[in-house]
């Protein structure tokens, strides 16, 4: 009778981990940056179907790369959750960070797993507060555990090159407009160092606006507002300029 093949544990999760890493590094990029008056989501997606960033709840948005169908997945659970917690007890009681416990479970419960693969995501969820002190950012990486990030943050693609130039430059008080043209600037770095050009059509934008009179805080930028915005200028006053989200059967983000 044959041996059976043995792994370690350590070498079994090591393994795990590289092959999620793989799967999200193969995603274009989503910067999260905060500004004077909230949280801009920019995202490198031509797509005007494939959502990489959403609405989750009143003050409550969601950025993901990776696998689409896996992290719409989660959203859809997330939305869910916040509806259920919100209508059960009261709306302020459903926080930032009591979504990112509930993605954290479900990813490591899914990590650690021998009967299933890992999940090929890397997940943001980020909340507005009253004051730039009271926004929260939190980071998800694949193995379910939970990173407290301040002022910028970045995932899939060249994350860390990103990251590192945004570190460089953020920082407190920038208008919408210095945020978002910060944000691109980091987006169009590859990786030796070249840049390239993204205009407003390959760019998928929202804001978390603390300013908003609406109790939802949550706005996509398009058209001609986010050209605006790339060119230096200034947001138009507020309208209401949204897409609905699709759902979309097994596919990694290009």
């Amino acid at each position: 009778m044959s041996t059976p093949f043995y792994v370690s544990p350590q070498q079994a999760m090591a393994d795990r981990a590289e092959y999620a890493r793989k799967g999200i590094a193969r995603g274009r990029s989503v910067v999260v940056l905060q500004y004077t008056d909230g949280v801009v989501f920019v995202a490198e997606n031509p797509s005007r179907a494939l959502h990489k960033v959403s609405e989750i709840y009143d003050r409550i948005a969601f950025a993901a790369v990776g696998k689409y169908n896996e992290f719409e997945n989660l959203r859809i659970g997330g939305v869910r959750y916040a509806d259920l917690r919100g209508y059960t007890y009261d709306r302020d009681d459903v926080t930032a960070r009591g979504l990112a416990n509930v993605y954290a479970q479900t990813l490591g419960t899914i990590f650690s797993s021998a009967a299933e693969k890992p999940y090929e995501v890397e997940l943001i969820v980020a909340e507005v507060g009253a004051g730039p002190e009271d926004d929260q950012i939190y980071r998800l990486p694949h193995d379910g555990s939970i990173v407290d990030e301040h002022g910028s943050v970045a995932v899939g693609g060249n994350a860390d090159q990103i990251s590192s130039y945004l570190d460089q430059r953020h920082r407190d008080g920038m208008t919408l407009a210095e945020a978002l043209k910060l944000a691109v600037e980091s987006l169009t770095r590859d990786n030796n160092g070249g840049e390239r050009t993204l205009t407003a059509e390959q760019l998928e934008v929202a804001v978390l606006d603390r300013t908003r009179p609406q109790q939802r805080k949550f706005k996509r930028l398009l058209g001609r507002q986010l050209s605006r915005l790339l060119d230096g200028g200034t947001a138009p006053a507020d309208s209401e300029e949204t897409e609905a989200d699709t759902d979309e059967s097994d596919s990694t983000e290009g």
